[in-house]
């Protein structure tokens, strides 16, 4: 493998470069104006209920439909009411919705080269790095084609907060403390874990809490902290990890090609004006829900808040990190520069850290 934090292709440092960029000040003065065009009405397929993971596109579709007077409409479909939630990037193929949600682990056969971004244990320190990382990725070529292929357009990130760990027993503080233990886990997440001698588990989100009720899991893998709430984990759980940041989900938002391509230019910039502000109210709503779950489990001391230290980190990375990542590339060298895209992960991750 090439040195950690080496870039090996320079046009990904600039666009890196451009996405960490101050905005244009012509933009950030417009992205109150009003905007004219014809009429034009979207439909947009989700899975579940509102909530801070939804609260970007929920931000595009106010703002879109207020500052055009209700002539450019986003309308959002939850609960699967369009499509599956895995059959998403297949909707927005053949143009049954004009735009989805999709995640890459629901078909990784189908974008491939997107996978880096769900590999474990990358050093993406917080909200505002994994958002520029992301998007960096995306604006990648192989990446482009990928898309291209699926007449899919790349939006922005959903942004799924880093795993962390709920469980019962004796909380874990260093990473062998995982072997033995019977852990919800999938994808890159679940190598990792089994790399530790964890046996894993793939429970869907809404029965993860009857497997811990019965003792087929002792420890479950969620979302931090919105989701460990959601399914009521945390009445069971003893413990918590707080900073193993295990990894995450990538889920772009994706416009049908065809309907973006046919979007007056006006709306277009419109839909790039509103980008910032949608990460920023989904990075708002999963802070706020942090600060309220964070205070309830510390409130009684009935969960533990488990803070790995940074040499168990590191060692977390060494053995359940990099054979996973080196694994991944000898997998895919050959179809596509995956050597390149993990650098640009790695590189970019280092760089924007250094630079807080």
């Amino acid at each position: 493998m090439q040195t950690l934090f080496t870039l090996s292709s320079a046009v990904a440092l600039a666009l890196a470069s451009i996405l960490t960029a101050a905005p244009n000040p012509a933009h950030s003065a417009g992205t109150t104006r009003a905007v004219d065009g014809p009429e034009v009405h979207w439909r947009f397929s989700l899975w579940g209920d509102r909530r801070s993971f939804t609260e970007g596109i929920e931000y595009v579709s106010r703002h879109a439909s207020e500052r055009t007077g209700g002539k450019f409409t986003i309308e959002l479909f939850y609960g699967e009411q369009l499509s599956k939630g895995p059959k998403n990037l297949d909707g927005i193929t053949s143009g049954a919705f004009e735009g989805a949600v999709v995640c890459g682990l629901y078909h990784p056969e189908k974008n491939k080269p997107l996978n880096v971004l769900d590999l474990p244990l990358l050093p993406l320190a917080n909200f505002d790095i994994v958002r520029q990382v992301h998007e960096t990725i995306y604006a990648h070529p192989a990446v482009q084609d990928v898309f291209d292929q699926w007449n899919a357009v790349l939006y922005m990130s959903n942004i799924v907060p880093q795993y962390e760990y709920m469980g019962v027993g004796e909380a874990p503080r260093a990473y062998t403390d995982f072997k033995g233990r019977r852990v919800t886990a999938f994808g890159g997440q679940k190598r990792a874990m089994e790399l530790l001698g964890a046996t894993t588990l793939r429970r869907p989100a809404p029965t993860a809490r009857a497997a811990l009720e019965s003792g087929e899991a002792d420890t479950i893998g969620f979302p931090y902290s919105y989701a460990f709430a959601s399914y009521k984990i945390d009445e069971l759980a003893d413990w918590a990890t707080t900073n193993l940041k295990l990894g995450t989900i990538n889920c772009p938002t994706v416009f049908n090609r065809d309907a973006y391509i046919s979007l007056p230019l006006p709306y277009k910039q419109l839909l790039e004006d509103l980008r910032l502000g949608a990460y920023t109210a989904m990075r708002k709503g999963y802070a706020e829900q942090d600060i309220v779950n964070e205070e309830r489990w510390r409130s009684g001391g009935r969960i533990q808040m488990v803070e790995i230290p940074e040499s168990e980190l590191r060692r977390f990375r060494h053995y359940a990190g990099r054979p996973v990542w080196d694994a991944w590339i000898e997998e895919n060298e050959g179809e596509f520069p995956a050597q390149e895209l993990l650098d640009i992960v790695l590189e970019t991750g280092q760089r924007l850290y250094l630079c807080q």
